[in-house]
């Protein structure tokens, strides 16, 4: 993973050529950006030398999240987020990536999500993880409502982790000198 904005490498991949080469044309000045016009594309691009892959769910050869559980299973050491226009779901929970985002999206967006994501690499896995169950809750709080939430097991397996999670963090702090410095730069 790269350790500075400069350093780091972004690949775009979205369907709509004009969408990524949007995005790259906004991304190019500061970070190495790559784009694939579809998913095989994707696949045939992505390597561990990208860092953060901002990923659209429907693409016609191959959805973006068939790209995404590929790239998790050959192991590519990068962050995902997905950029769609596709309403998250509960088909979320069980999806291994990072952010997720809904177009149309702002430059500073873009521009933040991976800045996060660039930071978060340097952290602990468990920070990841932390990140992505919670990024999951957000979403689909927003989207459902409070009888689904309550009914649905995948979201009560979503809540117990995170707070497993928080719990384990809080003691890793609790650790540090300087608690208080301890996660500063996610914020």
């Amino acid at each position: 993973m790269a350790q500075t904005s400069g350093d780091a490498t972004v690949l775009v991949v979205d369907d709509e050529e004009a969408v990524a080469d949007a995005y790259m044309a906004q991304l190019k000045a500061e970070y190495d950006t790559r784009t694939a016009y579809g998913g095989e594309e994707a696949l045939a691009t992505v390597e561990d030398d990208v860092d953060v892959v901002l990923l659209d769910r429907r693409m016609p050869d191959k959805s973006g999240d068939e790209v995404l559980e590929r790239i998790h299973e050959r192991g590519v050491d990068c962050r995902v987020v997905m950029v769609t226009a596709v309403d998250p779901d509960f088909d979320i929970v069980d999806m291994p990536f990072e952010d997720y985002l809904q177009k149309p999206t702002s430059r500073d967006e873009l521009f933040d999500v991976i800045e996060q994501q660039l930071v978060a690499s340097e952290y602990d896995q468990r920070v990841t993880e932390y990140i992505e169950v919670t990024t999951k809750l957000g979403l689909l709080e927003r989207e459902k409502s409070t009888v689904e939430l309550e009914d649905d097991e995948d979201v009560r397996r979503l809540r117990e982790r995170a707070d497993r999670l928080r719990a384990e963090l809080d003691d890793a702090v609790a650790k540090f000198d300087e608690p208080e410095d301890a996660f500063r730069d996610l914020l």
